[in-house]
């Protein structure tokens, strides 16, 4: 019952964890806290007037509120957490502000090595392939990727991650809402293999200025943070300075000079983050955590593929690139002429080998195979 007192502390806004662990110190626990007299939380001279005038009009209000969350969050199926629980990431206790207390869905494990991987909403077909075949390769060496489920490069870590491992999603908003609500489907999948994560009290709704906060955690959880995809100003840029003021790594996936998604990523390279063009460029980092990683040194060793693929699929990957989408035309016209509706065949034969990937363009990518990132 101690973590619902610790939620409905953590519930007033403006009180964050700081005041709160003050607290509790000096009263012993936050349901003490919370039942505590107005003068003796007065002359613990912890909390300002107006900070302590909200939690007072909140216990007014709402008396019941830690009863009321523990019957909320049983019925929704969410647990809780505080530091002082097993399950409580370990790192995340490190940073200068953690969570009194975490909400979660799916299973929380305090000790397993994260890596956060985050980036652009607006990902390219590039980034998309990086993402998932990153997140597909940490995971499959025992790392939890730790991302947002934002659309885009967060999106597609928690899908690679998600064919060879585990995958942890970190809300700006209660672990019971589904933001973006086309992830919601993602998210149940996330929580049956990992966890779905918040400090926000369920129900919360996605607002602005929850973000920036998520996104302390994201980089708190993880051992270093990879940033796929990024513009010059962008979310994505602060999670990695979250992560160097906490003296985490941070690592950058570099990118083309013309795109305005790499800029920030060639910036990030330029200011010291670690280049990454391997998954191993990673796991080399923490021979402590990850299973044996050996770089592949021959090219053609690394692009083959288990999939049986006939010579007009063959012809057709030639034509296809990882980074530029194609349209069937495109295709046939790099082909020097063909049969459209035989190349579309060819290409949809292609997807059910993953081999590739179209977009709702309908244009094609080749995608990237286990092995080659």
């Amino acid at each position: 019952m101690e973590n619902f007192f610790l939620a409905a502390l953590q519930g007033i806004d403006g009180l964050g964890g700081t005041r709160i662990r003050r607290l509790t110190d000096y009263f012993g626990s936050a349901a003490e806290v919370w039942k505590a007299a107005e003068g003796e939380i007065a002359v613990a001279g912890i909390l300002s007037g107006g900070m302590l005038e909200k939690l007072l009009h909140a216990r007014r209000e709402k008396p019941d509120w830690p009863e009321r969350l523990q019957e909320e969050c049983g019925r929704k199926g969410i647990r809780l957490c505080s530091e002082a629980d097993a399950a409580y990431p370990v790192l995340l206790r490190e940073i200068r502000n953690p969570p009194a207390v975490l909400f979660y869905r799916g299973t929380l494990m305090g000790d397993r090595p994260r890596l956060a991987m985050v980036g652009s909403r607006r990902v390219s077909a590039y980034g998309r392939n990086v993402a998932e075949s990153l997140g597909r390769a940490l995971a499959g060496h025992g790392f939890a990727v730790v991302s947002g489920a934002a659309l885009g490069v967060d999106t597609c870590s928690h899908r690679g991650a998600l064919a060879e491992g585990v995958t942890e999603a970190v809300l700006g908003c209660g672990v019971d809402v589904a933001y973006p609500p086309v992830n919601g489907g993602l998210l149940a999948e996330i929580a049956e293999k990992g966890a779905v994560i918040s400090e926000y009290l369920p129900g919360t709704r996605p607002l602005a200025a929850n973000f920036p906060a998520r996104n302390r955690i994201i980089s708190g959880m993880s051992l270093g943070t990879i940033v796929v995809e990024a513009a010059k100003r962008s979310g994505s840029l602060i999670t990695a300075e979250m992560a160097v003021s906490e003296g985490r790594d941070v690592f950058a996936v570099p990118g083309s000079i013309f795109s305005p998604v790499s800029m920030g990523c060639n910036r990030l390279i330029q200011q010291g983050a670690k280049l990454v063009i391997d998954s191993c460029d990673i796991i080399e980092e923490y021979p402590e955590f990850a299973k044996k990683c050996s770089k592949q040194k021959n090219n053609d060793e690394k692009n083959k593929t288990h999939a049986i693929i006939t010579e007009t699929e063959e012809e057709i990957l030639r034509v296809l690139s990882f980074d530029e989408p194609l349209s069937i035309d495109e295709v046939i016209y790099r082909l020097h002429g063909g049969d459209v509706a035989n190349a579309a065949f060819v290409l949809l034969q292609l997807e059910f080998k993953g081999l590739v990937r179209s977009d709702d363009l309908h244009r094609y990518v080749r995608t990237v195979k286990e092995g080659v990132l």
